[in-house]
């Protein structure tokens, strides 16, 4: 796990061995030198782009700021010009890591895995988090404001009052989680599996499904007001029984379009589509 003492004194073991002052190395940063100090004294700790930018400054990896590195050979590191680029060449298994509330929007966090991390209030807005890991862990309070989501797996992970704003989510896994609690606004949903996860209440109006499972998943009270629906499933492992049919009944779609297959099998459960709309 990462904390901010240990942190504080790694940056200040690299730039000592660089013969640099803490107003030196502030400036390349462009903030005030008393930052530097708080975060060598463990005071504050720096948020992902700036501690991306440390490394660079300093020539080292990013895992040397992390509390199991290994020293090795000393390596200088090429300074590159951009986060997206610097993130590529790190080691993306960042497992079991502290990052509550750090700030990764806009990173290119590709194929990055924070299985079972602390994520608690992170915020990755605008982030590319195309083949990342996220399942297992506490997402709690974080946020997805146009982030690109490509088959990112959020499965078994908390997930209460984070928010997806206005985001494209492909082949994205959201199984066995309790989504209650999340917010979900603007979205298209494009391949997104649902599968035995906790839905109920949740108010999906005016967004667009395609090719979405929610199999198996708990729907009651679940609002899809003026959404599109297209080629989703909401099968059941087992017969559909008069407690599921219930269920189902209790889906509002009022002004939403949905297409002939979709329609066909929520009338023949007898669900109310008056005021729904076949494309």
């Amino acid at each position: 796990m990462l904390n901010t003492k240990m942190i504080g004194n790694k940056i200040a073991e690299a730039r000592k061995k660089l013969n640099i002052s803490q107003a030196q190395l502030a400036q390349q940063l462009f903030i005030s030198p008393q930052a530097v100090g708080k975060w060598e004294r463990g005071e504050s700790m720096p948020d992902i782009t700036t501690l991306t930018r440390l490394a660079e400054i300093m020539g080292v990896d990013l895992n040397h700021f992390s509390e199991n590195f290994q020293s090795a050979a000393t390596e200088i590191v090429p300074v590159e010009s951009s986060l997206g680029n610097r993130m590529k060449q790190l080691n993306r298994d960042m497992s079991g890591w502290n990052w509550a509330g750090a700030d990764f929007s806009g990173a290119d966090l590709t194929g990055c895995s924070f299985k079972s991390s602390n994520l608690r209030g992170a915020n990755f807005d605008h982030a590319n988090l195309t083949d990342c890991n996220l399942s297992t862990l506490d997402l709690t309070g974080g946020s997805f404001d146009q982030s690109i989501l490509l088959r990112t797996n959020f499965s078994r992970s908390g997930l209460v009052g984070t928010r997806f704003m206005g985001v494209e989510l492909t082949d994205v896994r959201l199984t066995t989680t309790d989504l209650r609690k999340t917010i979900f606004e603007n979205c298209v949903f494009n391949g997104v599996d649902f599968k035995n996860s906790d839905l109920s209440g949740l108010c999906f109006d005016r967004q667009i499904f395609i090719g979405v499972r929610f199999d198996n998943a708990a729907l009651s009270g679940v609002t899809f007001r003026g959404a599109t629906l297209k080629n989703v499933s909401f099968r059941s492992p087992y017969a559909l029984t008069n407690k599921y049919y219930r269920v189902l009944k209790t889906i509002c779609f009022d002004g939403a379009m949905m297409d002939k297959p979709v329609y066909a099998v929520l009338k023949s459960v007898e669900i109310d589509l008056s005021k729904v709309t076949v494309i």
